[in-house]
């Protein structure tokens, strides 16, 4: 099924990805837009962790959550209404990510907007909170731990 997963030969050692991907990735990661570099300083600091230019398949995701299993795409208007965009995400989704996009523009106008957008997402790929906590045990009578 994950095929993007399997062993790549090289040499006496094998690689998950293959070389020329990590190299691609690399540079894309040196060569960060000043979006990109927005949303790391937010994303960069919080829980669950976050990681950028993830190689998954054929593709590299700007940011992806592992735990979550959540890519966010950072996107300008050379993205609006793309084949290609929904193509990968079809693809992204089959291999059990969840696609978030978000436009360069909202990060710009609304940065801590994204950031909870961002942050409900992974929550919900997570499996979120109970809609109703537990109680809490205020009140309750201590139970002894040794008789």
């Amino acid at each position: 099924m994950r095929e993007a997963l399997k062993a790549v030969q090289v040499g006496p050692m094998s690689r998950r990805v293959p070389y020329d991907q990590t190299q691609r990735a690399r540079a894309l990661r040196n060569g960060a837009t000043k979006h990109e570099r927005k949303l790391w300083s937010i994303l960069s600091r919080v829980r669950p962790k976050f990681t950028r230019q993830l190689p998954i398949g054929p593709h590299v995701a700007d940011f992806a959550c592992r735990q979550a299993r959540l890519i966010v795409e950072l996107d300008g208007s050379q993205h609006a209404d793309s084949q290609r965009d929904r193509k990968r995400d079809r693809f992204l989704e089959q291999e059990g990510w969840a696609v978030l996009r978000i436009w360069n523009n909202e990060l710009d106008g609304n940065a801590e907007g994204v950031f909870q957008a961002i942050m409900s997402r992974a929550a919900e790929c997570l499996g979120g909170t109970h809609p109703q906590p537990l109680p809490s045990r205020e009140g309750r009578p201590r139970r002894r731990r040794y008789d």
